[in-house]
């Protein structure tokens, strides 16, 4: 019985009751399966211009997606541009959330003076709308995918920032810290070995259903020319070079509209499956 109740009670199991939880999880596997092995299952160089099969239909014989304006194969893009999506995605949340977290640490474990100039600083950014905010850094850093990654990842400093400075308000009175500060440890190990541990849940909700906020920011940034350079692939470039043929060819713009779109909803259902996994009044 004990050993049943502790099955019941992981993690693992608590996810997988979650229908919609595992669907998205599900979606997020395939689309990192489809990035990781680009290479074998793309059919053609997706780069490979062909202007004599330019706005091929799709099921046109050899692309089942059709071609692009320049007779690009359609699917193979797709597939590369998960790649770089997924990449500039997960790599600006990551690069958010690492120095965020440090900076929420800080903040809220000494607070006084220092937690109000940074959080002061972390309002200053957060007064901008994201995209906004990642037009600027774009402009000043110049395109490119990893210039997209970091302007998504300052972005996503104070955001990131909040979260931890909140959980570390909540931690770090507890009995335990108090503890190993009369045992005379160090506020560095208090803060990596007790206290961050004890505010990974919000972060790990967080990073997931942040993810696919920056699929959208990505494609946002290269739908307007200023995130990935053509000719690579990426679902927010091919979705601006469908724009100007809605009416003759609107199959390039909507394929990769609802690739951006199955990829999100994948993010954010595993997102708010986790969530349910880590929330402490959920019913077991």
């Amino acid at each position: 019985m004990v050993r049943r109740e502790r099955k019941a009670n992981n993690a693992w199991h608590k996810l997988s009751r979650n229908k919609m939880a595992v669907v998205g999880l599900v979606i997020v596997v395939v689309m990192v399966l489809m990035a990781v092995f680009a290479n074998q299952l793309s059919p053609y160089d997706p780069n490979a211009i062909d202007m004599t099969n330019a706005y091929a239909a799709p099921g046109s014989e050899g692309h089942i997606f059709g071609t692009d304006n320049y007779g690009r194969d359609l699917l193979s893009r797709i597939i590369f541009g998960a790649r770089i999506s997924i990449f500039v995605a997960v790599g600006g949340t990551l690069v958010g959330a690492l120095i965020g977290v440090l900076v929420g640490l800080v903040a809220g474990f000494f607070g006084g003076l220092l937690d109000s100039i940074i959080m002061r600083v972390m309002d200053g950014m957060m007064s901008f709308p994201f995209v906004l905010l990642a037009l600027i850094l774009m402009t000043i850093l110049g395109q490119g995918a990893i210039n997209v990654v970091i302007a998504l990842g300052i972005g996503n400093i104070p955001y990131f920032a909040r979260v931890v400075r909140g959980q570390v308000h909540i931690v770090k009175n507890e009995e335990y810290c108090n503890a190993e500060r009369v045992l005379g440890a160090s506020p560095v190990r208090i803060l990596f070995t007790h206290i961050l541990p004890n505010a990974m849940s919000p972060i790990i909700v967080y990073f997931t259903l942040n993810v696919a906020s920056a699929i959208i920011s990505e494609a946002a940034l290269s739908f307007l020319g200023m995130g990935i350079t053509p000719p690579t692939a990426s679902w927010g470039n091919i979705l601006s070079g469908g724009r100007t043929c809605l009416r003759t060819s609107p199959h390039i713009a909507t394929i990769s509209g609802i690739f951006i779109l199955i990829t999100v909803l994948g993010f954010n259902l595993l997102g708010d499956g986790i969530r349910d996994v880590f929330d402490p009044k959920q019913k077991q």
